[in-house]
């Protein structure tokens, strides 16, 4: 019976190196896709012009989608899940881009974010795919950063209520979510090359919402520093 040798640090500095480059092109075909799907159903929306309900709604709708994505990311409905998650964040934008196309200069914002969103991210992802810098440390920071935004976005349904203009505090909340995601991309890209990451649906999804809030929040200071 022949002897099985143990591998060799040289060989599982290999294998690492090859699965971790698998994730790396799973993750960013599956990224296309799901954008792609995204751009549809955005499309799809805003020819049928919903009510602004269905954008609040899609949100609401889609933290119940990545509960059970998360619980179910190692099986065969991940991939059904990612879309339909992706699909459903996507089809709620209609009435948000429907709102801005409908001011005098709303292609131009629609644009402009638009082309913000994507250097935004294509460069900080070349970033941390090019240098493989480790940003893993930048964990706690993020998560932190992560529960202050979200009690502000209480606030920001409770304020009005007592007559609080939160014109100004809305600006500052997309300002801070636009930073928050841009450590997001550098935080899960690295994590991404230096193999934290093994499971590319969750990856990509982690990367998606990353651009969703970018394009939405940058969409949101653009048009409120644009001429209308």
């Amino acid at each position: 019976m022949a002897n099985v040798q143990p591998l060799s640090n040289r060989e599982r500095t290999y294998s690492s190196s090859v699965d971790t480059n698998k994730v790396i092109r799973n993750t960013y075909m599956l990224l296309s896709m799901t954008l792609v799907l995204s751009a549809v159903t955005a499309g799809i929306s805003m020819a049928i012009d919903p009510p602004f309900l269905a954008y609040l709604g899609s949100v609401i709708l889609s933290f119940v989608l990545l509960f059970v994505l998360n619980r179910k990311q190692n099986s065969a409905a991940a991939l059904p899940l990612t879309f339909a998650f992706t699909g459903l964040l996507g089809f709620g934008l209609g009435p948000l881009l429907n709102h801005y196309l409908a001011l005098s200069n709303g292609g131009q914002i629609v644009t402009t974010a638009l082309g913000m969103t994507a250097v935004t991210f294509l460069g900080l992802s070349a970033y941390a795919l090019t240098s493989r810098k480790d940003f893993s440390f930048m964990g706690g920071f993020l998560a932190a950063g992560t529960m202050v935004l979200l009690i502000a976005m209480v606030a920001l349904f409770i304020l009005p209520m007592f007559g609080v203009d939160i014109s100004g505090i809305q600006l500052a909340f997309s300002a801070a979510v636009v930073m928050l995601m841009a450590g997001f991309v550098l935080y899960d890209t690295s994590n991404i090359v230096n193999g934290h990451y093994t499971n590319y649906v969750m990856a990509t999804v982690s990367l998606y919402l990353s651009i969703y809030n970018l394009f939405v929040h940058l969409l949101a200071l653009v048009g409120a520093f644009s001429d209308d």
